[in-house]
């Protein structure tokens, strides 16, 4: 009997336990383009969301290099989508210097990834073409969901978990 019991409650506790949409999102600084990578590694499906990347808080000023003319320095890259494409809404404007780009997604599956590439230069450091992990440092990521805004800020590396609420 209390073998029963012990598995009954156990089960209960797993279905009653929260499903979370999480992402995960990484920069990888490259030559001639930097990536960008948003994982879906929640435990459901992202049926429409706003993915915004801010570097307005970054402690080395980082910017968006899309054009050979304006803020940026040496080489530009536009931004493009280069995998995940059929999550994307519509493609976001991504004008040279711009701090920030918002990706409207929709039906973004569970370990589904959405990747850019675009060029990001510091405007604050000594080589302003290499992007560093301790350069991104303040930069964010938020996501509005469900009505509901959640953001983080890169603290150590080029690396962050957004933890978001429950399944919806």
């Amino acid at each position: 009997m209390f073998r029963r019991t012990f598995f009954i409650a156990t089960a209960a506790t797993f279905i009653a336990s929260a499903s979370y949409a999480d992402l995960h999102i990484r920069f990888m600084e490259g030559a001639p383009k930097d990536r960008f990578v948003v994982t879906n590694t929640g435990a459901c499906a992202i049926e429409a969301a706003q993915i915004t990347i801010d570097l307005t808080g970054s402690e080395a000023g980082l910017i968006f290099d899309v054009t050979a003319a304006g803020s940026g320095v040496e080489v530009f890259q536009p931004f493009e989508i280069v995998a995940g494409g059929d999550y994307i809404v519509r493609q976001p404007s991504v004008v040279d210097g711009d701090q920030m780009v918002a990706l409207q997604v929709s039906d973004f599956g569970q370990d589904k990834s959405v990747a850019f590439t675009i060029d990001v230069d510091d405007t604050a450091g000594a080589r302003e073409i290499t992007v560093s992990n301790a350069e991104l440092r303040g930069a964010s990521v938020s996501v509005m969901l469900g009505g509901k805004q959640f953001s983080t800020s890169f603290t150590q590396g080029s690396e962050l978990t957004l933890n978001t609420g429950a399944c919806l």
